[in-house]
């Protein structure tokens, strides 16, 4: 048997197969990683762990979609549009806080917009349940942080500060909800210059976001590794995005589809009556078909191909994006 022959073998039993790996990174084609913090993370001692990649694709056949946990390091992962418009866009994947979808709602997404002259940042956060203590605050404290240093670095990115927005999915649209809502909470201590900036997002996007912690809305999943098997009635409220909607509240676009039967469609629709009860700028955009996780895959030649579009002609009317695509 010749060396092609083998080669081909070893494809055809690896296709289909579930690859893990460990690495520094899993997210690709990044022109730039930063560490969000300078030393350990908040909580974190006595924390030790090695990042673990999943990579769910079946390769070498198929588009990678890779699943990040067991991160002891949070990062942001810069993409860079060839020619920016000087908006900045924070993109936080999915992935039920069981673990984070680095390609298809991360990396993928970014190169989008960088079309539209966005600089977009994917943010690696830590996961709530691998031993951080307050580890229901652990996502927060990442987005938090990534806010700031995003603001902080501007002058280096080329970006303006009043023009950062948040963009997130799944459990990942729960990170930027509550960064909606959340962004003065004091959920760790300043440690540098960094933290003197401000960490609410001028504009935000939810994409089948997980919003309430609380039945019969709350995705049971989600809800357990942020919060544990049995949560307090005031747990489930604390960290039911809806609830927390005030004036202050950043303006946003939700987009959702009515037959998702992963996360119900109706916690989108509770986040746009909470923003539109407090004056807040919001817009929702319902589907009829489109399910869970679609993201930019299994969206060609359907209605729901349109919504970075729509959340793309949203930023420019409100004046965070300069182009727009089509």
């Amino acid at each position: 048997m010749d060396r092609r022959s083998l080669i081909g073998l070893g494809a055809t039993a690896l296709a289909g197969l579930t690859l893990r790996a460990t690495s520094a990174s899993a997210i690709q084609n990044a022109q730039t990683e930063l560490a969000l913090w300078p030393g350990v993370p908040p909580g974190g001692n006595g924390v030790n762990l090695k990042l673990d990649i999943e990579n769910r694709g079946f390769w070498p056949n198929q588009t990678d979609d890779r699943a990040l946990s067991r991160i002891q390091h949070p990062t942001l992962s810069v993409f860079r549009p060839d020619r920016g418009d000087g908006s900045a866009l924070l993109i936080v994947p999915g992935g039920g806080y069981r673990h984070l979808l680095v390609d298809k709602e991360g990396s993928e997404v970014a190169r989008r917009f960088n079309g539209a002259g966005v600089t977009a940042f994917v943010l690696a956060h830590r996961l709530p349940a691998e031993g951080w203590s307050d580890g229901r605050d652990v996502p927060l404290q990442d987005a938090l942080r990534a806010m700031r240093l995003i603001r902080a670095r501007a002058q280096e990115f080329a970006i303006d500060p009043k023009r950062v927005g948040v963009l997130g999915f799944s459990a990942g649209g729960h990170v930027a909800a509550s960064l909606m809502t959340r962004f003065a909470a004091a959920v760790y201590a300043p440690i540098d210059d960094v933290d003197r900036n401000d960490a609410r997002p001028d504009f935000a996007g939810l994409v089948y976001p997980v919003i309430s912690m609380s039945p019969p809305l709350a995705h049971i999943a989600s809800r357990e590794e942020l919060l544990g098997p049995a949560p307090t009635p005031a747990q489930e409220a604390a960290y039911s995005c809806d609830r927390l909607v005030n004036a202050k509240t950043t303006p946003g676009i939700l987009i959702a589809a009515a037959d998702d039967r992963e996360v119900d469609p109706l916690n989108s629709l509770a986040m746009f009556q909470a923003m539109r009860a407090a004056g807040v700028a919001s817009e929702l955009h319902l589907f009829e078909e489109g399910g869970h996780g679609f993201s930019l895959r299994r969206i060609e030649g359907r209605p729901i191909s349109a919504w970075p579009d729509l959340f793309a002609h949203w930023g420019a009317r409100h004046g965070v994006f300069r182009h727009v695509m089509y």
